[in-house]
């Protein structure tokens, strides 16, 4: 969230305009609707994955355009060239949340994005142990964003740094086995009598299969699915896979989003963009994928 404000407060100002997807990040989106109108910014949510469809939001004092892609936690896809090419002919900033995917899946910077955002804590660091943002982008955004840093007050020790360089050494290797426990598990839950729904780009189902498949080069180790039994009794059955509000680490993680990342959502808020109160989101990690869809299926059992 450091990494995310600073940058936006660091090329936003009073009577701005800003375009954002609305199927994002709760806490991103809570930081939005909480704070943008305090300090006089102007923005508009976009429900559509459509990047033909954010033009029709962009004004004459828009600045820039905002989207997660795979968003948390549906994974929903939207077309990084489309997004970056609109904004260029406004003369517009291009702002992503590529934490979902990692640098290893996706290199939004490639498909001419101005502004990459990471969520270290998750695929970067990798081992839940410690807590950064990062802002990927040129000299002179970088620039703006690191003195509304020094204003913010967001920071990284020097434990905190090494702790990060230590843990993108095994970077790739972590999360090609992630990409493949993912793919495995989506697949095994889809075809559960007791899972109603599965939402992962790698599903050719998935209604983003075909651009995740143009713009990343693995479908990631995130995926939810919908239980039709209580998520809270399903998450106590398990073994194996804990229950924690984290992701991208190297142990297996579940969370119901309505109750965590997006509880500060209003529940018809959710209905809207189709969090369900039996949504789950796991985060694979590195372990024997048997082991885990065996864990898997040992909680489904009703």
């Amino acid at each position: 969230m450091a990494a995310i404000t600073t940058t936006l407060f660091g090329l936003l100002q009073k009577g701005d305009h800003a375009v954002f997807q609305n199927d994002l990040y709760g806490g991103t989106h809570h930081a939005i609707t909480s704070q943008m109108d305090r300090f006089g910014i102007e923005y508009t949510l976009v429900d559509s994955m459509n990047y033909q469809d954010y033009e029709s939001a962009i004004k004459n004092n828009t600045k820039l355009i905002y989207v997660e892609t795979p968003s948390n936690p549906l994974l929903k896809l939207i077309d990084l060239k489309g997004i970056s090419e609109l904004a260029k002919a406004h003369d517009l900033y291009s702002m992503i949340d590529n934490t979902f995917a990692s640098p290893v899946n996706q290199n939004p910077i490639d498909h001419g994005i101005d502004i990459v955002i990471h969520s270290g804590t998750k695929y970067l660091a990798g081992h839940s142990d410690i807590c950064c943002g990062v802002m990927v982008s040129s000299k002179e955004i970088t620039e703006s964003a690191w003195n509304s840093s020094i204003n913010f007050g967001g920071s990284l020790n020097a434990q905190m740094a090494y702790l990060l360089e230590r843990s993108i050494k095994t970077l790739g290797l972590r999360v090609r086995q992630q990409n493949a426990n993912a793919q495995e598990i989506s697949e095994f839950l889809l075809s559960h009598k007791n899972v109603d729904a599965v939402y992962y780009p790698g599903l050719p189902h998935h209604e983003g299969h075909e651009i995740a498949k143009s713009q990343m080069m693995g479908f990631g180790g995130m995926l939810s699915f919908e239980v039709h039994t209580d998520p809270n009794a399903f998450v106590k059955k398990l073994g194996l896979i804990k229950p924690a509000m984290s992701l991208g680490g190297v142990e297996s993680t579940i969370t119901c989003p309505a109750q965590t990342s997006h509880s500060k959502i209003s529940a018809e808020e959710r209905a809207r963009v189709g969090i369900k109160d039996g949504l789950l989101r796991l985060s694979t990690g590195i372990e024997d994928t048997d082991d885990l869809i065996k864990d898997l299926d040992k909680a489904l059992t009703v």
